[in-house]
């Protein structure tokens, strides 16, 4: 297992929002020291990114609205130490620069351009430490018509294909483009740009230098269309919203039993069979129209329309009972409460506590890296709470 394999990195984490900080944290939990630079007064924007918050018990010290820990900052800020520094001034600037003087890694997420004004570009901070790796994240990337404009998760998800295929199917209702419940594009980047940086430091044993890394949403928006995106080069065709349907695989979606909703996720010929012979009709799996997969998704509309039919004559338990039976892969819709009560999430430790001097108990995810590790998690930070000792 990986225990603290990151020690005595020095992470600078110049960072806002989630893309830079997923990156940090993940860097953080691989043992790496990453201080986090914020504004005096705003901090993170999502420090007030709420409700909900977590607020310090009664009776602490320092309780007040800048105290307070917001759902979405806890989420991707554990374990590292915030300094409050403006370097918009220049007495901010120069123990920014000092502070990447002894850095191993900085990570930035600002408009291109916009560290130049105070000298917290790439090219300045290589001049006074070459062994510096440098990772910007932006919204369209250093360089291109568009590198100088602003852009959120959502845009990209719009722009880079994602939606245009994900929603209820035209003619349906509720048909249209719809996101995801979560900001994939900017979770997505996070994780690219911790195996880059990981990559970087690797390089740097042997040439000694660091690199500027340039890591854009807009990429990883395009590059995470995966199979769809391989689909439309290989057919020219625009894939289309199926809504809980996949598009390569059938029968593989969302079926209403009579007390409630199961996945029924076939991957291959021979699970098809033994669902067939689960639903009473091993027939079906010898039906020219469904005995293969390709043949699947062409009949799929009549497929979809017999099982729709076929789920509500039994109940959740009866069906998935039978699926454990006969090895036909499913899975549930759980609700959050119903995810961390899960014996398995339970058995994986997945919903660990941290504890904060200020903010007592602090509950937040392990990351998946560190499976099989029993240490205690660190919290996150209260704005400027390492300023002094840093």
């Amino acid at each position: 297992m990986l225990h603290r394999a990151l020690e005595g990195v020095r992470v600078l984490d110049l960072s806002r929002i989630l893309a830079g900080p997923w990156c940090t944290q993940n860097l953080a939990d691989l043992g790496a020291e990453v201080t986090k630079v914020e504004h005096p007064e705003r901090g993170d924007d999502t420090r007030g990114w709420g409700p909900p918050y977590l607020e310090a018990p009664e009776g602490n010290e320092g309780t007040g609205g800048a105290q307070r820990l917001s759902g979405y900052f806890i989420c991707c800020n554990r374990g590292k130490r915030s300094v409050a520094i403006d370097y918009g001034t220049p007495e901010g600037a120069a123990q920014v620069r000092e502070l990447a003087r002894e850095a191993d890694v900085l990570v930035e997420n600002y408009k291109v351009g916009t560290l130049r004004r105070y000298g917290l570009d790439y090219d300045t901070l290589k001049a006074i430490n070459p062994c510096l790796v440098y990772l910007s994240i932006t919204g369209f990337g250093q360089s291109g018509p568009m590198a100088d404009k602003p852009g959120y998760d959502y845009v990209f998800q719009g722009m880079g294909g994602l939606m245009s295929y994900t929603g209820q199917p035209d003619g349906t209702p509720g048909a249209g483009p719809l996101r995801t419940g979560v900001a994939v594009v900017d979770l997505s980047t996070g994780m690219y740009a911790t195996s880059a940086v990981l990559a970087a430091l690797y390089q740097r044993q042997s040439t000694g230098l660091g690199v500027h890394l340039d890591i854009a949403l807009l990429d990883v928006a395009v590059a995470m269309n995966a199979n769809q995106a391989a689909n439309y080069l290989v057919s020219g065709q625009n894939p289309q919203r199926s809504g809980n349907a996949h598009p390569n695989c059938a029968p593989y979606e969302v079926f209403r039993c009579a007390d409630g909703h199961l996945i029924l996720a076939i991957g291959n010929d021979g699970q098809f069979a033994r669902f067939c012979a689960v639903a009473g009709m091993p027939e079906l799996a010898q039906d020219p129209r469904y005995a293969t997969n390709s043949a699947r998704i062409e009949h799929l509309p009549a497929l979809r329309a017999l099982l729709t039919n076929l789920f509500p004559t039994r109940t959740r338990s009866a069906w998935t009972d039978a699926f454990d039976a006969a090895g036909v892969p499913w899975g549930p819709i759980h609700t959050m409460d119903e995810v961390f009560a899960h014996p398995q999430v339970r058995h994986r430790g997945l919903m660990q506590v941290a504890e904060h001097p200020v903010m007592g108990r602090v509950p937040m995810v392990r990351n998946p890296m560190l499976a099989g590790h029993d240490l205690p998690l660190p919290p996150p930070p209260l704005l400027g709470e390492h300023t002094l000792a840093g």
